[in-house]
């Protein structure tokens, strides 16, 4: 019976949740447990440097989400800059994720997709959630097309 539980809680925990939280704003007032809220999160991309990405999603409250036993809702937004030079660290593949955190106990999630466009020299990156049996096809996506950084004297 403890394994059994030691495993929904390691289920539950983020998968790649390197986001750090920027800020949050309450949606819904519960007389029981957190409010609903949406929560901004940044986050890096791991594997090219100087590409910042803001995430804007719902967090389920109440009793069920502050015991992250809620299912979180499939909408979010991104937003995706470039905060200094980009350096691609190794050679990126199209549709690898650089993010991905649990929406639900087990099977949900909310993850972002890196895309490179040669042709227009450009990053996309695409937002969605999908779920074991059936996904969403709310999605959103950004772009950052590579420029030259200048630095400061």
């Amino acid at each position: 019976m403890r394994l059994a539980k030691a495993l929904v809680l390691l289920l539950a925990w983020p998968v790649a949740g390197m986001a750090r939280e920027v800020g949050e704003v309450d949606t819904v007032f519960k007389w029981f447990g957190p409010n609903h809220k949406i929560v901004v999160e940044a986050f890096d991309d791991p594997k090219v440097e100087g590409v910042t990405c803001y995430l804007s999603r719902a967090r389920t409250g109440g009793i069920k989400g502050g015991l992250g036993l809620a299912e979180d809702r499939a909408e979010a937004s991104i937003a995706c800059r470039q905060v200094g030079p980009i350096r691609m660290s190794d050679e990126l593949e199209d549709g690898e994720v650089v993010f991905k955190e649990r929406t639900s106990l087990v099977f949900k999630t909310m993850q972002v997709v890196r895309f490179f466009d040669e042709a227009r020299n450009t990053l996309v990156y695409l937002v969605y959630s999908d779920r074991v049996i059936e996904g969403s096809p709310q999605n959103v996506v950004t772009a950052i097309p590579i420029l030259p950084w200048a630095s400061n004297p």
